[in-house]
């Protein structure tokens, strides 16, 4: 009973439009799956690193890792994103893409 609620809600989310979907190919997701693990491992260390009481600047160096790995992931999931989401887009004649796009990539570069 539960799970069809959750499937109705869902639909229903689809429906108006709040919840969109992107269908990945196997490769990219897996790529995008893999750097997500390194990061969640990346800061399972680090909370070792403080629960281990170690130095600040030793962290520090670990965060800083952690940041350039996110922004990787970023980059990498903006490209696929320009490359089929906003070119279908516009494609399709769905101009307020490139709007939605610009304010995303200003988000990022806060």
């Amino acid at each position: 009973m539960k799970q069809r609620e959750e499937t109705m809600q869902t639909a229903a989310k689809a429906e108006c439009g709040c919840c969109r979907h992107k269908h990945r190919e196997n490769k990219e997701m897996r790529g995008l799956l893999n750097r997500l693990n390194r990061i969640e491992g990346q800061v399972r260390g680090v909370r070792a690193m403080v629960e281990e009481e170690r130095y600040c600047v030793d962290i520090l160096t670990q965060v800083m890792a952690i940041q350039a790995a996110l922004n990787s992931f970023n980059k990498v999931l903006l490209s696929n994103h320009i490359k089929s989401c906003v070119l279908e887009d516009i494609q399709a004649g769905k101009e307020e893409s490139l709007t939605e796009l610009c304010e995303t990539i200003q988000k990022l570069m806060k």
